[in-house]
């Protein structure tokens, strides 16, 4: 056991290396008392401001898959993978044509390193160093070996998340071993801002949607509306009877029927 002594001079140690780096200029948190940041949070300040400007959830992609190449130049490719549903996924944004037939290889085999980023817990972090030599993806390995590529690394969207989470990032590189120097807690980062901003962009293009349905929805309401009381004051029948003139019609011509009612409001048919 360390005696008192020797904790005593480690603690003056630490105080005293401690006080000299506060003094210094190029001290982080000497830095970040006036205000400024360091070089990796500056990055994801400017990544997280872009990522929730981005328009729609394309921009949010396209944003981070640039960004995905810059923080590991070691990969020759990235790519992002998003789930359909529980079993199917699909590729919207890669670097290069040989992502996304990796990525496809895995879709079908339903096993490898993006699939297993998204589908299960833990960190998310999903990686091989040499895929030719690996018995991981007993599948995968050897086709990615195939295509002349040996080493992947993959992050879980939302790493954080309950399973599955929407997706993966994914970093492939020709040469064995390439991608080990890749900061993973970086990249952990990233995945995160990348989920969060993903979903962010989804549930507003998802209300976006709604709106417009509802809006639609609304005005297929009132020309059918208007129709109707055209028809019931053309032929003295009741709404209901009107609502059935309109519904055979749709039916007869294969139109639907917002669209027979719109005609006949705007006086272009009769029925």
């Amino acid at each position: 056991m360390r005696g008192e002594q020797a904790w005593q001079r480690d603690k003056a140690e630490f105080v005293r290396s401690a006080g000299s780096r506060a003094a210094g200029p190029g001290d982080t948190e000497f830095k970040r008392r006036r205000g400024d940041f360091g070089p990796l949070a500056a990055q994801f300040a400017t990544l997280a401001a872009q990522l929730f400007s981005a328009g729609t959830a394309a921009d949010v992609l396209d944003t981070i898959i640039h960004a995905a190449a810059a923080l590991a130049p070691e990969a020759d490719f990235v790519s992002i993978t998003m789930r359909k549903n529980e079993t199917e996924f699909e590729t919207p944004v890669t670097t290069d044509e040989l992502a996304l037939q990796l990525d496809q290889a895995q879709y079908e085999l339903q096993e490898g390193p993006c699939v297993d980023a998204t589908r299960r817990g833990g960190s998310g972090i999903s990686a091989d160093p040499d895929l030719a030599e690996s018995d991981q993806w007993p599948k995968f390995g050897p086709a990615a070996a195939e295509l002349g590529v040996r080493s992947v690394l993959c992050f879980g969207l939302m790493p954080a998340a309950p399973t599955p989470r929407l997706g993966a990032l994914n970093f492939y590189a020709r040469e064995p071993r390439a991608l080990l120097d890749v900061d993973r807690d970086t990249g952990l980062l990233l995945a995160a801002h990348a989920g969060a901003a993903l979903a962010a962009a989804r549930s507003v293009e998802a209300a976006d949607l709604r709106a417009a349905q509802l809006e639609e929805a609304l005005l297929s309401r009132d020309v059918i509306g208007q129709a109707k009381g055209m028809l019931m004051a053309q032929r003295g029948i009741t709404a209901a009877q009107a609502f059935d003139v309109l519904r055979t019609a749709s039916q007869y011509l294969n139109v639907k029927l917002a669209a027979i009612a719109e005609a006949i409001a705007s006086r272009r048919v009769e029925l």
